[in-house]
C-alpha cells in the first residue's frame, strides 16, 4: 500500500505530505485547487511522461516521493526483494531530463513505471477512452474469466517467426530466382578479376615505374657516370685515399676513405642491376592500368576495399550455397510452420471458446452492477467474434450495451453517455479480481449526479475493500462513502497562490460537504443535510 505521498513544487502546490491510510480516501477541493496535481504526482510514480511546465515557478525542479509498504518493492539491483518500506521518487527539473530514484538509488523511468504500476493503478478520463478499445475490452474478459494467453501467444509468435524464416529462404520462387541470378553474377564478375589482398598497391607502384621507364634509366645512367665514369667519384676516391696513405696525420682519414670505396662500388651495382632491370613495355602499362580500373569498379560496387570485396564474394557463394540447397531446408521449415500453425489453430480454438463461454457471465455480472450503480434497465451483451485469418480464437470482444428500456444493444462509444461509460469502468473494475493494491479514480463520477452519484460512491467503497482507493471528486454523495477525506486548498496573498492538502476530521468533513452540497459551508440547513448524507452512507456501508 501507499503510505505516504510528498509533493514539492509542483504545480500550484509548494509542498505537501499526504498521508494515505487503507480503504476509501476522497479528495475534494474547489475546481482549480490543485487536486489534478496530486493525481498527477501519482502518475509520476507509475512513470508517466514529465512536464516541466508543471514545475512551480520559481524553483528548480518538482520532486515526487512515495513511501510504499506490504514488501512489493525491489532490491536496488532490480531483483525481487521482500521488505516491509521501499521509496520512490521522482525529480522533474525546469528543464534537462527527469530523474528516477527507487530506495534513494538512481533507476530509469522504465524501471519505475514497472514498479509504481505494479501497485498503482489510475482510472481516468483517458482509462475510459482506453475501455472504448476492443483490445481492452478483451482483456476484460480474459481476466474476468481468468483465461491464460499464453500459449496462443507464444504460438502466434512462432508461426510468425517461420513465416518469415520462409520468406528469407526464398518463399516467393520467382524473388528466389532473381536472387540466384544476381548472386551469381556477381560471384562471376569479382571471380573474373580474381583480387588479392594488398595488391593496389603493388600495381601503384609497376604503373609508376612503367610509365616513366625511359626517364628512370636517363636517370641511372647519369648516377652511374656520375659515380663510375672517367674522372668520377670512384677515380677521385681513389687518388685522394692514394694521397693519404703513409700520412701519420691523415691516418684516421684515410682508413674511412678506404671504407667508403667498397659500399660505394656496391651502390653502383645495384644501380646498375636495376637500371639494366627497368624495359620501356606499352603493353604491359596498358595491362597494369586496366586492371587497376576493374579493381575499382569491384571497389565501387562492393566494398570500400579489396578486403571487403573479396568477404563480399564469400559471402555471396554461402547464400547462393543456401539458395540452392533449399529443397531440403524448405521442407524441414515448412513442416515446422504446419506443426505450428496447427498449434496456434489449437490454442485459438481453446482461448476462442473460453471466451464464448465466459462472454454471457461477464455480461450478467455487468447488468446486476450497472443496477446497483443506477442504470437498472440496462442490458449488456459481450460480443465474440473472430477476426480474418484467425479462425476460432475469438480475438474482437466488443461490450455492447443499452442502457434504456427498448433501446438497441451498440458499441460503448454509440450508445454511452460520459457519465454512463464511467459507470460501466467502474463495473468493470469490480467484477474483474486482482489488481493493484492502490486504485485511483480522477472524477470517475463526472457527468452523473443525485441517486447515479451515492451509486458510485457505495460502489468505490465496496471496491477498496482489502486495498486503497482514491477518488478525486466535485460530488458530495460520492466523498461522504469514503473512510477518509482530504481537502485540497487553494490560498493567496494577492502575489504568492499555495495550494495544501489537509486531512479532515469528522466535523471538518461536515462542513466540506456543506460547502460541497450548497457552496455555503457555515449554513446550518446544508450541515444538518450532510450529516445526513454521512449517517445514511454509513447505513449503505454497514448493510454490506
Amino acid at each position: 500500500m501507499l503510505v505516504e505521498l510528498a509533493v514539492r513544487d509542483l504545480g500550484v502546490i509548494a509542498e505537501a505530505r499526504i498521508p494515505l491510510p487503507p480503504g476509501l480516501t476522497a479528495l475534494t477541493g474547489e475546481t482549480g485547487a490543485g487536486k489534478t496535481m496530486v493525481v498527477e504526482a501519482l502518475g509520476l510514480l507509475c512513470g508517466a511522461r514529465p512536464d516541466p511546465s508543471r514545475v512551480r515557478p520559481g524553483a528548480d525542479a518538482a520532486v515526487v516521493e512515495g513511501l510504499f509498504a506490504g514488501g512489493d518493492g525491489s532490491d536496488g539491483d532490480g531483483s525481487e526483494g521482500d521488505r516491509s518500506e521501499w521509496v520512490l521518487r521522482r525529480v522533474v527539473p525546469s528543464s534537462g531530463r527527469s530523474r528516477a530514484y527507487v530506495d534513494g538509488g538512481l533507476s530509469t523511468a522504465a524501471d519505475m513505471a514497472e514498479l509504481g504500476g505494479r501497485s498503482i493503478e489510475i482510472h481516468g478520463q483517458h482509462a475510459q477512452q482506453a475501455l472504448l478499445a476492443p483490445r481492452h475490452q478483451r482483456d476484460a474478459l480474459d481476466r474476468f474469466a481468468g483465461i491464460d494467453t499464453t500459449a496462443l501467444r507464444d504460438a502466434r509468435a512462432m508461426v510468425a517467426n517461420l513465416e518469415q524464416r520462409l520468406a528469407d529462404l526464398g518463399g516467393d520462387e520467382r524473388a528466389r530466382a532473381h536472387e540466384i541470378d544476381l548472386l551469381r553474377h556477381q560471384i562471376d564478375e569479382i571471380a573474373s578479376v580474381d583480387p588479392t589482398p594488398g595488391e593496389e598497391d603493388d600495381l601503384a607502384a609497376e604503373e609508376d615505374l612503367l610509365a616513366d621507364a625511359v626517364a628512370h634509366r636517363e636517370a641511372a645512367a647519369a648516377a652511374l657516370e656520375a659515380l663510375g665514369g672517367d674522372g668520377g667519384v670512384l677515380d677521385g676516391l681513389a687518388m685522394a685515399s692514394e694521397s693519404l696513405r703513409g700520412r701519420a696525420p691523415f691516418a684516421a682519414e684515410a682508413v674511412r676513405l678506404d671504407a667508403i670505396g667498397p659500399e660505394l662500388r656496391d651502390v653502383l651495382a645495384e644501380l646498375r642491376s636495376r637500371a639494366e632491370s627497368i624495359e620501356p613495355d606499352d603493353a604491359r602499362l596498358d595491362e597494369v592500368r586496366g586492371r587497376r580500373h576493374r579493381l575499382v569498379e569491384l571497389r565501387r560496387k562492393y566494398g570500400d576495399d579489396l578486403d571487403e570485396v573479396i568477404e563480399h564474394a564469400a559471402a555471396a557463394r554461402r547464400r547462393l550455397d543456401e539458395l540452392t540447397s533449399l529443397d531440403s531446408t524448405r521442407e524441414s521449415v515448412e513442416y515446422e510452420l504446419a506443426e505450428a500453425r496447427s498449434l496456434a489453430d489449437a490454442e485459438g480454438r481453446r482461448v476462442g471458446d473460453a471466451r464464448r463461454a465466459a462472454a454471457p457471465a461477464l455480461a450478467e455480472r455487468l447488468v446486476e452492477l450497472l443496477a446497483d450503480l443506477a442504470l437498472p434497465a440496462s442490458r449488456v451483451e459481450v460480443s465474440v467474434t473472430d477476426r480474418d485469418g484467425r479462425p476460432g480464437a475469438g480475438d474482437d470482444v466488443e461490450l455492447l450495451i443499452a442502457t434504456n428500456p427498448g433501446a438497441p444493444l451498440g458499441g460503448l462509444a454509440r450508445v454511452a453517455s460520459g457519465g454512463e461509460l464511467s459507470r460501466v469502468m467502474l463495473a468493470l473494475r469490480l467484477v474483474l479480481s486482482g489488481g493493484p493494491d492502490v486504485m485511483v479514480f480522477d472524477e470517475i463520477d463526472a457527468g452523473v449526479g443525485g441517486e447515479a452519484a451515492a451509486a458510485v460512491g457505495a460502489a468505490l467503497a465496496r471496491l477498496a475493500e482489502g486495498r486503497q482507493v482514491v477518488v478525486v471528486t466535485h460530488l458530495p454523495q460520492v466523498a461522504a462513502f469514503a473512510d477518509h477525506q482530504l481537502l485540497v486548498a487553494k490560498h493567496t496573498d494577492g502575489t504568492t497562490t499555495l495550494t495544501t492538502v489537509e486531512t479532515l476530521d469528522d466535523d471538518d468533513r461536515v462542513i466540506e460537504l456543506s460547502r460541497m452540497m450548497t457552496g455555503r459551508p457555515d449554513s446550518a440547513t446544508a450541515r444538518d443535510h450532510a450529516e445526513e448524507l454521512l449517517a445514511s452512507s454509513a447505513e449503505v456501508r454497514g448493510r454490506r
